[in-house]
């Protein structure tokens, strides 16, 4: 008896030495940026076995409440435009959040001095190195070898093919029907995008009515597998492969889809890489350019080579970031604000008032197109955070919403985070009212810094012209020939608008954000 209750007093020591010692590290790792205010934590965002909001447990700013909440928790923090979050477990550390334009073009603009950490981009591996999960001198050389890809020959290649793809879909799909219903817009945009990126980045042109069915030699389309990948890559990083291939029935059908995925990606460049070199010649789609690198064509022969790991991963990553979402996004604002929809149809007129096919040479003429786009973009940006980390001692200056300054020491190690939805809404530059759907603010002069929906500084998106050019092309073409409008749904006949507009935006986010349902309807004009 004696002996237990030494034991138990030995380990009621030791517990409390530790709790002691994690508590004085938790007040140093504070201490270190000057006691800012923000979220004390026992886990880091970062944490990803607990993405949830819980008060004092985590924040939760991986998941789509960071969408949500916007400025609101710089607002609770005394208005400023840093806040910082201190956890405790598994070690103390802090992790900056910016809403400050001056700090995020300095710290994006900074390559060198705050690299990425690797840690968040596991998840992009899935397939090999690429671009995006990369760093240093590794990423130098992806650079190189991936930007040919991107040029003004592939965006007037996406603008042709996107029209092309459009008008497939109006004559041989929808057809003669004066209402089309879409049960969830999702369901629209995100063949749209496929397609698009079948023909422009992979040279493979698919009709509307060939992706229905999985091909012989396959378990799921080429559509079905990149939709469930892509929404479902986490669980890659999570668990094993023999976990994921016995597991749930979500799991299996993950396993399956990343199984297939692979299998479509390693025909793709088994049948390009049998082109003859006449036909490569004429094309200026970006797996013409990849395959160029991986054949060390980039400097001509005998160059740097991309290796097959690296072919198969960038392939990847154009896939997972096409704009579908954002495409989503605008079509339920268009559907929610009819008085801007309008706005944007008398625009498209304009320009098209003789009904003719828009051509690239046209791009500028659709500048409401741009601006609904880029609104769209800053309410719902893909990525909600772009984490940095500091590789040296600096310090930060900032402002709150009084006009007071404040100097914030940054130590070495420091994680430095890009809050995108509330640098998107800080009411300092997006001034009056910024969680309005309000185009006409990119027609005029805005704070451009305080706008990153593709990132910035060196590493900004290399695929940004694509998904520009690709966008405003369906945007205009749609809305000049049919009105967007919310489907009534009986259960729903006595929501307000607010609530309506909660329930078509409710989001998720995987690789990007994403909306859970909505439906549309499109009328013809």
């Amino acid at each position: 008896m004696f002996e237990d209750t030494r034991t138990l007093a030995l380990a009621a020591f030791l517990l409390a030495l530790f709790l002691l010692r994690k508590f004085l590290e938790f007040r140093r790792a504070a201490a270190s940026v000057d006691n800012l205010p923000g979220f004390r934590t026992l886990f880091s965002g970062r944490f990803i076995w607990f993405p949830y909001r819980v008060t004092g447990i985590s924040p939760g700013l991986q998941s789509e409440v960071n969408l949500y909440r916007k400025f609101k928790d710089f607002d609770d923090a005394g208005g400023w435009d840093i806040i910082a979050e201190v956890s405790a477990f598994p070690k103390s550390e802090v992790t900056l959040y910016l809403a400050d334009p001056a700090v995020c073009k300095d710290v994006l603009g900074a390559r060198s001095r705050f690299p990425k950490p690797m840690g968040p981009y596991k998840v992009l591996l899935a397939f090999g190195p690429n671009l995006v999960a990369s760093e240093g001198e590794e990423w130098k050389r992806q650079r190189k070898l991936v930007a040919p890809a991107f040029g003004e020959k592939n965006n007037r290649l996406v603008w042709d093919e996107t029209v092309r793809i459009m008008y497939d879909l109006f004559d041989n799909v929808w057809g003669p029907r004066d209402t089309v219903v879409v049960d969830n817009i999702t369901d629209l945009t995100v063949p749209i995008t496929l397609l698009v990126i079948g023909v422009a980045g992979f040279g493979r042109r698919i009709t509307w009515n060939e992706d229905a069915v999985a091909p012989p030699g396959h378990d799921m389309t080429f559509k079905d597998a990149l939709n469930v990948v892509s929404r479902n890559l986490f669980l890659q990083v999570l668990f094993p492969h023999w976990v994921l291939r016995w597991g749930t029935p979500g799991m299996r059908r993950f396993h399956t889809a990343y199984r297939e995925l692979g299998a479509y990606m390693r025909e793709m460049i088994a049948a390009r890489r049998g082109t003859d070199d006449a036909a490569k010649e004429e094309r200026h789609d970006l797996f013409s350019s990849l395959l160029d690198a991986n054949e060390g064509l980039v400097d001509g022969p005998g160059g740097e080579k991309l290796t097959d790991e690296g072919l198969m991963g960038n392939v990847f990553i154009f896939m997972v970031a096409g704009d579908a979402h954002t495409l989503a996004y605008a079509f339920i604002l268009l559907a929610l604000y009819p008085d801007e929809q309008e706005k944007l149809y008398q625009a498209i007129k304009a320009t098209l008032h003789d009904g003719h096919t828009p051509g690239y040479e046209e791009f500028s003429s659709f500048a409401y197109s741009m601006a609904v786009f880029n609104e769209t973009l800053r309410l719902f940006p893909p990525v909600i955070t772009i984490p940095k980390q500091s590789a040296e001692h600096t310090s930060f200056t900032t402002t709150n919403a009084a006009g007071a300054r404040r100097t914030i020491p940054v130590p070495r190690g420091t994680f430095v985070t890009v809050h995108t939805p509330a640098l998107h809404s800080n009411p300092k530059y997006w001034a009056p009212d910024p969680e309005a759907f309000r185009p006409a603010r990119f027609l005029e002069a805005y704070p451009r810094d305080a706008f990153l929906p593709f990132s910035g500084g060196p590493r900004g998106c290399i695929g940004r012209g694509f998904s520009e050019t690709e966008s405003i092309a369906v945007l205009t073409l749609v809305v000049s020939r049919y009105r967007v409008e919310v489907k009534h749904e009986p259960r729903f006949a006595g929501e307000t608008f607010e609530q309506r507009k909660a329930r078509l935006l409710k989001s998720k986010l995987s690789v990007t954000l994403f909306p859970e349902r909505a439906p549309l309807v499109f009328k013809r004009r």
